[in-house]
């Protein structure tokens, strides 16, 4: 036992209320996991769920009663959410699995806080803590935060086989929270079973490997995914790819303040090709914008450093922006690592320009091509796309004037407008 938590998140009006509601008389309700967890190791605190004595039914009546909305998100796995003043909290009766195939359980619930604890999934996600802040483990889990250690409770291919996905969230949860070398028992565990991943959904299988790309550095998690065949199994594409440019990217981000970003570092560990990213949204179920952006990025060549800053503002206007900066992130990351700082500062500058390039408005129309003497029609568009291109290929400089001239000496796309 420690000493109470005393912390503002537990204090909060809506929490006690929450707590207190379902611990009159005989019941009893305790802040569980992930907020705990958080606070002893110092990240923000999102999420607080919360466990009970009282059944779903009676988390319902008791959360009503004293103002709150409750919610049946999962009442046959005991799960209510409660809702007051815009804020949610998911809150489930004490239970203990029954049956599991690997994805669902049958459970029963109970009154127990021991045997809650120990059908959970990790040590440090099966702490407990009061309305008074006093905390409760039963498990072990406040010496494993000590020394940030993920460990599996029980047997670890047990608890796996119950859910698969399980072998992706020790992966997750250690990427955020582990250090030092994986629990030994967890990686065996992980590597014997990877065939179970299989029977997930794509969409529980992206939904973990997108947190876990999340974490501030998932070079060490992925590293061990890929010893224990476990990213293989769910991202073949990785296999021949390799995942050396993701800690040079990690670096990038920190040193050039970038934000973490899944996607992009998805995209470093595999083939920039147009036919194999299509077939991977495809099997993991990503979103249409997730896919378009994995495509856009497939079909972007690698930006030349010397490129020129008129080339480049041209490229802006009429190119995939965002997948142009998916590119120079990964050749930034890649240049500090294979080419010359010079390299590396060049592309930087062009990232910078693009961080700040507002789109320029062409400067012609119809009705000015029309007023030069163009006839309506067909004419029109192919005179505004020949200019176009000569706008483009001044870096946007060529004002309207120097335009409707070109039009008027009949210049050709290649020839300098200004």
């Amino acid at each position: 036992m420690t000493s109470p938590i005393d912390a503002a998140w537990l204090q909060d009006p809506a929490v006690q209320a929450a707590l207190q509601a379902l611990g009159q008389g005989e019941e009893e309700a305790r802040i569980v996991g992930g907020a705990i967890r958080n606070h002893y190791l110092g990240y923000p605190i999102t999420d607080v769920d919360i466990a009970t004595t009282t059944t779903p039914r009676e988390t319902m009546r008791l959360a009503a009663e004293a103002g709150f909305k409750p919610v049946p998100t999962g009442v046959d796995h005991g799960t209510v959410t409660l809702v007051r003043d815009g804020r949610a909290f998911e809150v489930t009766t004490l239970r203990r699995d029954t049956e599991s195939d690997g994805r669902h359980a049958k459970v029963a619930f109970g009154r127990d806080w021991k045997v809650d604890a120990e059908r959970r999934d990790f040590t440090i996600n099966a702490l407990y803590a009061d309305a008074g802040g006093t905390v409760y483990d039963y498990v072990g889990g406040l010496a494993d935060l000590e020394t940030q250690t993920l460990r599996f409770i029980g047997d670890a291919e047990l608890r796996i086989r119950e859910d698969y996905l399980r072998s992706l969230r020790f992966f997750r949860f250690y990427a955020w929270y582990g250090k030092g070398r994986p629990d030994a028992d967890a990686l065996r565990a992980t590597a014997r079973l990877r065939d179970g991943l299989k029977t997930l959904s794509a969409e529980r299988v992206w939904g973990e490997m997108k947190k876990l790309l999340s974490a501030p550095d998932p070079s060490r998690a992925l590293l061990w995914m890929r010893q224990a065949g476990v990213l293989t199994a769910i991202l073949p594409e990785t296999e021949k790819w390799g995942i050396d440019t993701i800690h040079p990217l990690v670096q990038a981000e920190h040193e050039l303040v970038w934000a973490a970003d899944p996607m992009v570092r998805l995209m470093a560990m595999i083939p920039p090709d147009g036919a194999r990213v299509t077939e991977m949204a495809r099997r993991l179920r990503l979103s249409n914008a997730e896919r378009k952006r994995l495509q856009a990025f497939a079909m972007t060549s690698t930006v030349a450093a010397d490129t020129s800053d008129g080339t480049w503002r041209a490229m802006l206007q009429d190119g995939d922006r965002q997948a142009l900066a998916d590119r120079l992130r990964l050749d930034i990351a890649t240049a500090s690592r294979e080419t010359s700082g010079e390299t590396a500062s060049a592309r930087r500058r062009l990232l910078h320009a693009l961080e700040t390039f507002e789109p320029a408005v062409f400067p012609i129309d119809g009705e000015d091509v029309q007023a030069a003497g163009i006839p309506p029609g067909k004419a029109v568009g192919q005179a505004l796309a020949r200019l176009r291109r000569i706008w483009l290929d001044s870096g946007l400089t060529a004002d309207r004037e120097t335009l409707l001239r070109s039009l008027e000496q009949g210049a050709s796309p290649g020839e300098d407008a200004g």
